[in-house]
């Protein structure tokens, strides 16, 4: 075991149980870091009430019952009752010999787990917008991490892909020609496509009024209209994916999980709810009230479910999907990764699920993610207002880091400049996101994450290029660097004990669903490997052990670096 907050909370565990009895020896111990020692066991001040002693006098007693002699080269009471705890440093380098051998570098395997992931969404037919960034970016960087920790990560790409726009979308599509120019825009710049349909849609009552007939037809399920609503999909789709292959992200066609996916569960779930007692017809609507949720002037705000029209809307769909996913996927966690005014709305679909008794132990959690802002401080668009293309966006991220690519690598020819572009731009865009809390809004700066400096992708991509440049220089293979691991030095304790914490980084984010602790791991890394290699001659050390082990940190310092950006999401460039 690698992780020393791990192993410390187990050997204090132990000395509890064995100074004040069994029941005590499960009681967290509360080991955090320490400005004054490694880490601190804060145990003794929350209970000494309970076991009515002083604190000091409880932190005494954990001393005497405690082993840790393997562990520790010094512990000592501090303050009202902290126990503070000094790794030895041929632990540290024990630690950390091991991981040049684990290819999991220290992390650990969960308990495997179903967790459908809900995450990206898009609209058929319509553009992706910046809005749609960040729940494809931290929803895919959540399912590499979940995999990576052993859980069975079920994608869900719960696109638009019903209702009745696509009355109009497929008239527009007949008229204009399957194999046509203008359809081939669905692939290219599905707005421009769109936007024609509606154009149709508002000013032509003719073809107003044919859309309408198609959609009761799509609805209906005739043959044809299917073919076309088919034809429309397959289309949206080339776009999708090309979005997809530029964020790198793994959503394939087989994870495309459509409103349409639920159509036929619709009216069966309306049935079942009002045969419950769940939800009820308020004028003209089928509707769930649940208590505790009101609006203004303590109004109650319905969940409807079907709509007056007799036509079902988000509130019919969500709903299908956590029933659908608890009963028929097995899930064991669903993860919504979708924006945080849908906050309300998501807490009325679990309670309605939880109500009609759909979930069981099945956990819904809704990972809220927060806006992009421009640099003004509002929402991110154009100066006529629009949203901000997702591609457009991308292509200028890649665009400007090509430019600084050809700065400062004039060295290299235009294919490798224009990869390492790719990779820097791309990355750039990904870890700003990633390094912020989701929940939380964040400004969209390019210059601020295209910085070889701070906490930003190109600064943690540069620290995993240098390392191998520094492998280059010296004729070697990283994974010729075996060790053994000596610690000696500070700057080589620091790194090496920053190391073994890997593991317990990433299983955190699997536990709090939240990136940017992981992005925070690294770039504390990338700051201790820059530090090590400023104070400890790792090349041109003069004694050949001290070089070998040297090496070795470096070695398990680049493996950690080009993992964690992968679970992320993010390319670790060969050269810079």
């Amino acid at each position: 075991m690698a992780d020393p907050q791990e192993v410390l909370t187990q050997r204090v565990q132990s000395a509890l149980g064995a100074a004040f009895g069994a029941d005590y020896a499960e009681t967290d111990p509360v080991i955090r870091p320490s400005q004054f020692a490694d880490y601190q066991a804060n145990a003794a001040l929350a209970l000494a009430k309970r076991v009515g002693r002083k604190p000091r006098d409880v932190a005494a007693e954990i001393v005497a019952h405690l082993d840790v002699a393997d562990v520790c080269r010094e512990v000592e009471i501090s303050g009202p009752g902290f126990v503070n705890l000094t790794l030895r440093e041929d632990w540290i380098a024990g630690r950390a010999q091991e991981l040049r051998a684990d290819d999991r570098l220290g992390t650990p395997r969960q308990e495997p787990r179903n967790i459908p992931i809900d995450y990206s969404a898009p609209n058929v037919a319509k553009e992706m917008h910046v809005g749609h960034l960040r729940t494809t970016v931290v929803g895919d960087a959540l399912a590499r991490t979940l995999e990576f920790l052993g859980h069975n990560v079920i994608r869900q790409n719960h696109i638009g892909d019903w209702g009745t726009p696509f009355g109009m979308l497929i008239e527009h599509l007949l008229e204009v020609g399957e194999d046509s120019a203008d359809a081939a825009l669905l692939k290219t710049d599905p707005n421009a496509f769109y936007q024609a349909a509606r154009v149709k849609f508002d000013g032509d009552e003719e073809f107003a009024a044919r859309s309408r007939g198609r959609v009761v037809a799509l609805q209906g399920g005739d043959a044809e209209t299917l073919r076309l609503w088919r034809d429309l999909i397959e289309l949206s789709k080339a776009y999708f994916n090309r979005i997809y292959a530029t964020l790198d992200v793994t959503l394939t066609d087989a994870d495309l999980a459509g409103e349409s996916t639920y159509n036929d569960m619709l009216g069966p779930i309306c049935d079942e709810l009002q045969a419950k007692g769940i939800a009820e017809v308020s004028e003209g609507a089928l509707c769930v009230f649940l208590d505790g949720f009101t609006g203004r002037e303590g109004k109650p705000v319905p969940l409807i479910v079907r709509k007056s029209d007799g036509g079902y809307g988000y509130g019919s769909t969500d709903l299908a999907t956590i029933k659908y996913r608890t009963e028929e996927l097995k899930a064991d966690r669903i993860v919504y990764v979708i924006g945080a005014p849908q906050s309300l709305h998501l807490q009325m679909v679990y309670e309605t699920a939880r109500k009609a008794d759909w979930l069981g132990d099945t956990e819904p959690v809704h990972v809220q993610i927060g806006n992009v802002l421009g640099t003004d401080g509002k929402i991110l668009r154009t100066r006529s207002g629009a949203p901000i293309r997702l591609m457009a966006l991308l292509d200028e991220a890649v665009e400007r880091a090509a430019k600084v690519v050809a700065e400062t690598r004039p060295d290299l020819d235009d294919a490798a400049r224009a990869a390492i572009a790719r990779e820097v731009g791309i990355g750039a865009v990904k870890y700003a996101d990633l390094s912020i809390s989701h929940d939380t809004e964040y400004i969209f700066d390019f210059d601020r994450m295209l910085a070889l400096n701070g906490n930003t992708g190109p600064y943690l991509q540069y620290a995993t290029a240098r390392i191998r440049s520094i492998f280059r220089k010296g004729g070697l293979d990283p994974a010729e660097a075996t060790g053994p691991v000596v610690v000696t030095e500070a700057a080589e304790r620091a790194l090496a004990l920053r190391l073994l914490g890997f593991g317990a980084a990433v299983a955190q984010v699997g536990d709090t669903l939240e990136p940017h602790r992981l992005c925070a791991y690294l770039f504390d890394l990338a700051q201790s490997f820059t530090s090590f290699y400023e104070s400890c001659p790792v090349l041109k050390a003069e004694d050949p052990s001290v070089r070998a082990s040297r090496l070795a940190l470096t070695a398990v310092t680049l493996d950690t670096l080009v993992k964690g950006l992968g679970l992320l999401g993010v390319t670790a460039p060969e050269r810079m």
